[in-house]
């Protein structure tokens, strides 16, 4: 795997670390294909249950570097290409890539997120930000649109009013307005400690409940309202009755910590 992001797995929670410090983590082609191989890392080990993702160093990411790829036609072409795992280009993917996870995905975000990096914390599940961390849809800076799977993502976050601004002026926001945009979750003055936590909270709960959760939220925003119903129903039954969900039933019954089994 990429020395680019680092993955240490503890008590069922993976730990995913953008490691580029002295380019704020921005992403060169062995981020991108450090962050895929670590998300299907995480996707074959049916152990994990929730997922921090942060960087290392003053930044969460700074976004794509240009640099890197100036005058490497293939390399860009590549990130354009698609391979028959995922419905993302490999530039899509490494921030789509947190959704194909099952399990629970939140990203620390701390100093910059711009561009790509950006769009990679909004392919997380929940947002963890410090008051001042600097977010932005910073494409239109360099003439382009954003096209790391944001299409998928902040629609469903923020009104598409809001969206247009941003994507329009690129304009950098805090933060805390992120947090008020709908942009992030909660504003935290250690993210990462405070991601870590809630990863922790998750990892005890049933993990097939867990899962079937994000399915849930994540598919039903596309689905008709009839079809939506009944995915709700199609998913609760998968669960009553099953091991997992009678020891969760036990343990609160029996007022002790509950044993739940890993996904086959």
């Amino acid at each position: 795997m990429s020395e680019r992001a680092q993955v240490t797995i503890d008590n069922a929670v993976a730990t995913v670390r953008l490691s580029r410090p002295d380019k704020l983590n921005a992403l060169d082609a062995d981020m991108f294909d450090g962050l895929i191989a670590a998300g299907e890392r995480i996707m074959a080990d049916k152990s994990v249950r929730a997922v921090v993702l942060h960087g290392e160093g003053r930044a969460f990411c700074a976004g794509l570097d240009f640099a890197s790829f100036m005058g490497k036609p293939d390399l860009m072409q590549r990130l354009l290409s698609r391979s028959d795992e995922s419905l993302a280009n490999v530039a899509q993917r490494v921030a789509w890539i947190w959704q194909e996870v099952r399990v629970p995905v939140i990203a620390a975000v701390h100093g910059v997120a711009f561009g790509g990096g950006l769009q990679i914390a909004l392919g997380a599940d929940i947002r963890y930000v410090t008051p001042d961390a600097q977010l932005s849809v910073l494409e239109i800076k360099w003439g382009l649109i954003p096209d790391m799977s944001i299409t998928q993502t902040i629609t469903r976050l923020i009104p598409l009013d809001v969206a247009k601004e941003l994507t329009f002026t690129g304009r950098i926001v805090s933060g805390t307005e992120a947090v008020e945009l709908g942009l992030a979750t909660q504003v935290s003055d250690d993210p990462l400690a405070d991601a870590l936590t809630t990863a922790k909270l998750i990892a005890t709960k049933s993990p097939h409940a867990i899962r079937a959760g994000k399915t849930l939220l994540n598919d039903s925003v596309t689905m008709s309202r009839a079809d939506a119903l009944k995915l709700e129903t199609a998913l609760q039954v998968s669960l009553l009755g099953s091991p997992n969900q009678m020891e969760a039933v036990q343990a609160n019954m029996m007022k002790r910590d509950p044993n739940f089994k890993d996904p086959e």
